[in-house]
């Protein structure tokens, strides 16, 4: 009887100690904080079947409780569109530097054929980790490039 308790409160440290190393919006912590529970629970319930019956209910109710009432992170979205301006030209098919809320950022345009020329007013069309992708805006002169084969 006492083996399983010691086992739940192992468990329940191990799990707890992962959620510390792994961060998974805790899961972990919520069942081994289940699993010490059903230490104490083992003390009076001597089936290990029910115990783990016991640790799985636990844990499921647990974790809906804990989602839904942590609040949620929103991902930071970009806006629609977003002006910005061209620090460097931005070759067809390579990055270059724009200037987007006072911050110097990688960026690449959205159409890998076309280049932009420096100083030019963009659009901000999407986010690659920390790359802007951007577009012309209308009405904009574009340089030609001519590509070396």
């Amino acid at each position: 009887m006492f083996a399983e308790t010691w086992f739940w409160i192992g468990l329940g440290l191990a799990l707890c100690v992962l959620e510390l190393i792994f961060p998974t919006a805790f899961v972990e912590l919520v069942m081994g904080l289940s699993a010490i529970l059903v230490a104490f629970v083992s003390l009076l319930v001597p089936s290990f079947g029910i115990q783990v019956f016991i640790w799985m209910l636990l844990s499921l109710v647990s974790i809906f409780l804990v989602r839904r009432f942590l609040p949620r992170r929103m991902p930071k979205i970009l806006e629609e569109s977003l002006d910005a301006t061209t620090l460097t030209a931005i070759a067809p098919g390579e990055k270059g530097r724009v200037l987007h809320e006072g911050s110097p950022w990688a960026a690449r345009c959205a159409d890998k054929e076309m280049a932009i020329a420096p100083q030019t007013k963009v659009t901000v069309v999407g986010r690659e980790g920390t790359t802007l992708v951007v577009m012309p805006q209308l009405g904009v002169d574009l340089p030609i490039y001519e590509r070396e084969d």
